[in-house]
């Protein structure tokens, strides 16, 4: 029987919020807002594109299977539509979120993972519970079983 086992965790990172940071953050999402916008602009255009398509396909365009194709598209797009609009509106939600930050606040960047040894007698909840912290790139503490 083994003493000792690796095992994989998860690390998360936390980072200081600096003026570096909340530009950088507010950059980011303005940036993921913009393309959300740009995935709006060309869905519209491209979904209007194949309707055109099908109906200038058609001998009769009021024909009732043309109808449903059409239909079918719109339907396409409207579900797109809305899945493109709440990931806006989360973006909005977050860069309003990140605006609101003031400095030194601690926020999740996100997580990393990692390998630890773990042994016969220590506490398996604690090691798995890691996290750093970070400022501007530069790591500030690293913490286990807190």
């Amino acid at each position: 029987m083994a003493d000792q086992l690796t095992i994989k965790r998860n690390i998360t990172v936390q980072a200081v919020v600096t003026p570096t940071w909340k530009e950088e953050a507010e950059r980011e999402t303005s940036q993921a807002i913009t393309n959300t916008d740009q995935q709006l602009a060309q869905l519209e255009q491209e979904g209007q594109q194949v309707i055109e398509e099908i109906r200038r396909q058609s001998a009769n365009p009021l024909d009732p299977r043309i109808q449903e194709q059409v239909a079918g598209v719109q339907q396409q797009v409207a579900s797109k539509r809305a899945e493109l609009e709440e990931q806006k509106r989360n973006l909005l939600e977050q860069q309003s979120a990140i605006q609101g930050l003031a400095m030194d606040d601690i926020v999740e960047q996100g997580q990393i993972e990692s390998t630890c040894t773990i042994a016969v007698g220590e506490n398996i909840v604690q090691k798995l519970q890691a996290s750093i912290v970070v400022k501007d790139g530069v790591v500030q503490s690293i913490s286990e079983g807190a």
